[in-house]
């Protein structure tokens, strides 16, 4: 499958991998501080954005990860190690590319996949769904009612702890894909295992936010369970999708976690 993607900067290549509903242009918000130093690809997972679905068949979160593999050797030069770094589910899946030796390091922001237990996941389960049914019942009318900061700043609070720094026509484009997204239900309810064995040559760093009221920070103590080498860093004041909340750090995180190189990487 082609998925659409673009390239900008100059450096080592660093992939960046948005989450589920979400779509490429999430990370632009980054890209001024990231270009310099980065060369960076950012990309439409399968079912989002301009990107094709994905058949149905085979299990979701392999298919998921294999796409996401073939794409990444695919935008990247030859003799190079690239970085990946991903958010949500893209976390799980720049974490899944890590356990398989494929890059040279992962960075993962609030990545998907670290439930204590079925309760836990049920509760992001209903979350998702609660929010999805506001945005069904609005319609056609959600651009109109998305326009007022009283609907706008709510309905964005179980994703960004800075409501008021997504743009309008962002928020616009976030709330039909939640509507419409047909990949949703599907990843609500995935298995989101990883292999038994990781390479642990990989580096790997997980940043999670202390306001994510999607996927809790408590989380992230499961994280060393899979990746002993892991690096982890909780943020204070940030909620689950983090670029907007602070770019400045954010850019940073992903920055340190793509200068950091596997044992065998070039660069």
């Amino acid at each position: 499958m082609d998925l659409p993607h673009d390239i900008a900067g100059s450096g080592p290549t660093l992939v960046l991998v948005h989450g589920v509903v979400h779509r490429r242009q999430a990370w632009n918000v980054l890209l001024d501080q990231l270009t310099p130093y980065r060369r960076v690809v950012t990309v439409d997972l399968p079912g989002h954005g301009e990107s094709a679905a994905l058949e149905d068949g085979a299990d979701l979160m392999d298919q998921l990860v294999e796409e996401l593999s073939g794409f990444v050797r695919s935008v990247t030069p030859a003799g190079e190690r690239p970085h990946v770094a991903g958010n949500s589910l893209g976390g799980w899946l720049s974490l899944a590319l890590a356990a398989r030796g494929e890059v040279a390091s992962a960075t993962a922001l609030s990545p998907a996949g670290f439930f204590v237990n079925h309760a836990d996941q049920a509760r992001t389960i209903y979350t998702f769904r609660a929010l999805r049914g506001v945005t069904r019942a609005l319609g056609p009318n959600t651009p109109k009612a998305l326009r007022y900061r009283a609907v706008r700043y709510p309905s964005l609070a179980a994703f960004f702890a800075r409501p008021s720094r997504v743009r309008y026509e962002d928020a616009v484009i976030d709330a039909q894909s939640l509507a419409t997204n047909a990949l949703v239900d599907k990843g609500l309810t995935a298995s989101f295992d990883l292999p038994p064995v990781v390479d642990a040559s990989v580096p790997v760093t997980v940043a999670w936010g202390r306001r994510d009221l999607i996927l809790p920070v408590y989380q992230a103590r499961r994280v060393r369970r899979v990746f002993p080498q892991a690096r982890i860093l909780i943020l204070p004041g940030i909620g689950h999708v983090p670029m907007t909340d602070d770019p400045n750090l954010i850019s940073t995180i992903l920055l340190g976690g793509s200068a950091a190189c596997s044992s065998d990487s070039p660069n």
